[in-house]
């Protein structure tokens, strides 16, 4: 090689739904979607899970058994629902933690009169770095986000490094493995039902059928445990929900 050769550095590449893009370019993506859709957020929640959704989320809140000397960090945390059910069921305190301004400002706006202001801090920001200093958290959630962000070992490792000792982690989210028998049926609702409800409720078909994708390419429920366990979790476990189509996952910081 002469002296006057350049290398050039490839850049690494990371799932944006079927896609793989450049890791630099995922944020402004996702950012670019949400962005999009956050007016229409929360009905296009209700649409696309028959309301389901909202039984998901109590049973997560059901098994974090939220105490009023605790103090939540909800990231991903969109619209407030995790924050808010939180709250209403005892917990002391909740940080809620996203990374599109359109979301924050929705889930004020949605927020504002329900009485839970006072407790409630709102903070725009990445999973990968978490504005808050060290062992600040009781209890660490992040629910249909993970798969959206662009360096998940990062994340878990912020999520393990704000927790404090004795604190635990939960992450609901889709799996891309469910009950055989649910399947077929599954994939017709997500390819071909979802993307077209998108179009006519939020104007985006593009964004809702990105989300389908995401699911498809997200971790399976194993990786995604033993990546837990990687960054220092103990007492990894899992619950399905729904035939397996929603999953919590679970870990302790000793």
């Amino acid at each position: 090689m002469s002296s006057g050769a350049v290398v050039e550095e490839t850049e690494e590449l990371v799932d944006f739904g079927y896609a793989d893009v450049p890791k630099h370019e995922k944020i402004d993506r996702v950012r670019g979607v949400f962005s999009s859709i956050a007016g229409k957020y929360d009905l296009m929640n209700d649409l696309m899970s028959f309301g389901v959704h909202r039984l998901w989320k109590r049973r997560l809140i059901g098994v974090m058994q939220p105490q009023p000397t605790q103090h939540l960090i909800d990231v991903a945390g969109g619209t407030g629902d995790i924050a808010k059910l939180f709250l209403a069921c005892g917990g002391g305190r909740a940080t809620l933690c996203d990374l599109t301004p359109a979301m924050l400002e929705a889930g004020r706006a949605r927020l504002l009169d329900t009485g839970y202001s006072d407790r409630l801090q709102w903070v725009c920001a990445k999973a990968e770095a978490i504005p808050f200093s060290d062992r600040k958290f009781h209890t660490y959630s992040i629910s249909f986000g993970l798969r959206n962000v662009t360096d998940r070992l990062q994340a878990l490792a912020e999520a393990y490094r704000v927790l404090r000792p004795g604190g635990r982690y939960f992450c609901l989210e889709f799996s891309p493995k469910i009950l055989p028998a649910l399947q077929r049926l599954y994939d017709i609702y997500s390819d071909a039902l979802l993307p077209r409800l998108g179009q006519w409720v939020a104007g985006d078909a593009e964004s809702y059928r990105y989300l389908v994708e995401s699911i498809r390419r997200f971790r399976d429920s194993e990786g995604l445990c033993d990546d837990l366990a990687g960054v220092g979790f103990a007492r990894v476990r899992t619950i399905a929900l729904s035939g397996g189509i929603v999953r919590i996952h679970q870990g302790f910081k000793p």
